[in-house]
């Protein structure tokens, strides 16, 4: 499985990956298409800088509809019932550990 992946690289077929484990690091080969999850390591985030975002907020964004990229957002999955969860008990106070343990053993623990 390529989980945990801090280095990814594309070989053959497939993908060498360089993976944490327990004892260190590992590196496998996997045949594609190949499912991974990355490790903090994988990359270097970028920070944005103050004229970058001066920028960023002048630029037009453009809205698209999904029926333009040919989406299908019709819903596939349908709601039978919701319930709230059963209301809690409120608890009880109890002034040393002897009660406690008359109570507990009065509910059978």
């Amino acid at each position: 499985q390529g989980v945990f992946a801090s280095k990814v690289d594309a070989k053959d077929k497939g993908l060498e990956v360089v993976r944490e484990i327990d004892g260190g690091l590992e590196t496998i080969n996997i045949d594609l298409p190949a499912v991974l999850s990355a490790d903090l390591r994988l990359n270097e985030p970028r920070y944005a800088t103050l004229p970058n975002i001066m920028k960023a907020k002048k630029k037009k964004v453009e809205k698209v509809k999904p029926e333009d990229l040919g989406v299908d957002i019709t819903p596939r999955i349908e709601v039978v019932n919701v319930e709230d969860p059963p209301v809690r008990e409120a608890g009880q106070s109890v002034g040393d550990v002897e009660e406690l343990v008359g109570k507990l053993k009065d509910k059978g623990f």
